[in-house]
């Protein structure tokens, strides 16, 4: 239980450092590298972090579980299809909705992901837990939403349609891919670090394609995706990309060993952290609605995780009975 504690708090740091990270490679408000190269570059990391310590496992006097059937190795592309399709419907959604309203909807995944963890890993949560998880939406969302004098509240609901519906699409398809990674991890008994080697693999994969394809749309005026893969990187650019491999490491972590929620709770309280930094690095001007949402995240997190007992003042009902009604009795 402490280490998974440790792994969260350790990943909700990482995680709210992405945005600041991402940001401060800018230049001039802009990439000087392609930002393609970057998620391939943390599945490569993650890949041979896995590959590492498999070895080390294997060199080890108890050999690690390894199932190499077809039957369970053809699961593991899944996640990465999922995440694909995922990452198309996000910008779909982008062309709808601002990026305000975008952020807000995404909020929806915290419940579109308490859902699927009930249905399809069969975990049953709790009337508080239900109502701390729906508190963890309401609170995240205060916190993004502007105040009403602001141009971009007018522009919260006159959105299209398709962009609404396919905001719900992509929550619905980040759970999935969670809850589908989950199941996958928990479903046999292999080495946590062989499960990431199939993982990470088939990431690697699917990222080359997506930078083929990227050059296939452009024409090759950019030279293949190889010959501009670093250019443009500096220390920070690299800080990114560590950052982002060591994040997927600890997700995987704790799939395995904890659950889907305690990720959703890791980096909800990411991104609150992160606008709290960002009042420090950006001179991001805090709004009553943070200072309101964090306080509703922080209620949600203890009501999830705490016992009952002590979120509910419970009366002593022991009851002494009196001396003088007790009687001796003699057993022959």
């Amino acid at each position: 239980m402490t280490q998974w504690y440790f792994v969260a708090a350790l990943l909700t740091i990482l995680t709210s450092s992405q945005g600041i990270l991402t940001t401060l490679s800018q230049s001039h408000g802009k990439y000087n590298y392609d930002y393609a190269t970057v998620p391939f570059l943390a599945e490569v990391f993650k890949l041979l972090v896995s590959s590492f310590f498999l070895w080390r496992e294997c060199k080890s006097s108890t050999r690690p579980r390894m199932t190499t059937e077809w039957r369970s190795v053809c699961l593991f592309p899944i996640p990465s299809i999922i995440y694909l399709v995922h990452n198309n419907v996000q910008f779909a959604t982008l062309t709808y909705v601002d990026t305000s309203t975008y952020q807000i909807m995404g909020n929806l995944k915290i419940v579109t992901t308490g859902i699927l963890f009930r249905l399809f890993l069969r975990k049953k949560l709790s009337n508080l837990q239900w109502m701390a998880i729906v508190l963890l939406a309401v609170g995240t969302t205060t916190s993004q939403v502007k105040g009403c004098g602001e141009v971009s509240c007018d522009s919260l609901l006159s959105a299209p349609m398709q962009g609404y519906m396919l905001g719900i699409l992509s929550a619905c398809l980040s759970a999935l891919a969670g809850v589908y990674t989950e199941f996958l991890m928990k479903k046999n008994s292999d080495s946590l670090y062989w499960q990431n080697v199939q993982l990470y693999t088939f990431g690697v994969i699917f990222n080359i394609g997506r930078l083929l394809l990227d050059d296939f749309r452009s024409g090759f005026e950019n030279g293949p995706w190889w010959q501009r893969l670093v250019i443009g990187y500096n220390a920070t650019t690299w800080m990114v990309v560590l950052n982002l491999g060591s994040t997927g490491l600890l997700v995987s972590w704790l799939m395995k060993y904890a659950d889907n929620i305690v990720k959703v709770y890791s980096t909800s309280m990411a991104m609150l952290l992160t606008m709290i930094l960002s009042v420090y690095l950006f001179n991001f001007k805090p709004t009553l609605q943070l200072f309101l949402g964090i306080i509703i995240c922080m209620m949600s997190l203890q009501m999830y995780f705490s016992p009952p007992s002590t979120l509910v003042d419970i009366p002593a009902t022991t009851v002494k009975a009196p001396l003088e009604n007790l009687k001796e009795v003699t057993v022959d």
